[in-house]
């Protein structure tokens, strides 16, 4: 017999909630100033007093002997990114039972990951860090802001994916006629509906189907020096 699901069915709608123990902001800042620029990633507990944003922008520009005006960019970005995450805070959500495709294409310094695995959108006790952490453990990933960066990516991709599951609620408000299958259909969660007790395991989030081991196999490439420099230059081209 399967555990009951914890997130809300169709009928049952649960409250807006991203799909981890933690239910932490993924944020992203991507700030330049008279032609210097700063970038950076993290997560952020929307429980926190909003007084820890700007003694945190403080901070950061100091360490970072970033110019005065950085304090204030990134208090707002941050502020921002928080008062978006909580105004979905209280809604609705439909999901039923999914797992969701995740996607990671990333590069952190001289380190290229690729890979793709399923989530089990049930399990409320997911740690994306742990995965993380095991990741790069497994793939013998010696840099320490690599675990971070996935794990941002994975909370990012997790929380575009609750967001569609409340505006998946407020369609099926304003449609009562429409067909329940439609929000979970296969096309949207990217694989049919599964046992997750025996893909996952009771505490696991994350699989890789057999079939698609060969296809799916993560993917770790370490670049030279000339590599990186060539990407950053091009990265810089396609921001301005």
């Amino acid at each position: 017999m399967k555990p009951q699901s914890a997130w809300g069915s169709l009928k049952n709608p649960v409250k807006f909630k991203i799909p981890t123990a933690e239910n932490l902001v993924p944020i992203r800042l991507d700030i330049e100033i008279d032609g210097q620029r700063f970038r950076d990633a993290f997560s952020w507990n929307p429980n926190d007093p909003d007084s820890e944003v700007v003694v945190f922008a403080k901070r950061t520009v100091k360490d970072l002997k970033l110019p005065p005006g950085f304090i204030t960019q990134i208090a707002q970005s941050i502020q921002s990114q928080l008062t978006e995450f909580r105004s979905y805070e209280g809604q609705d959500m439909y999901t039923g039972e999914r797992v969701v495709p995740i996607k990671l294409d990333l590069r952190v310094n001289h380190t290229v990951i690729k890979d793709h695995f399923f989530w089990d959108l049930n399990n409320f006790e997911s740690d994306p860090e742990e995965f993380a952490r095991t990741f790069c453990k497994d793939m013998e990933i010696e840099d320490p802001e690599v675990g971070p960066a996935i794990a941002i990516s994975i909370r990012e991709q997790l929380y575009e994916i609750a967001i569609q599951s409340v505006a998946s609620a407020r369609e099926s408000r304003a449609n009562k006629k429409r067909r329940v299958t439609e929000h979970i259909s296969a096309s949207k969660t990217g694989v049919p509906a599964l046992d997750l007790v025996k893909l996952f395991g009771i505490r696991s989030s994350v699989v890789r189907k057999r079939k698609d081991w060969d296809v799916y196999e993560p993917i770790v490439d370490l670049l030279s020096n000339e590599e990186v420099d060539a990407l950053e230059a091009r990265e810089e081209k396609i921001a301005r």
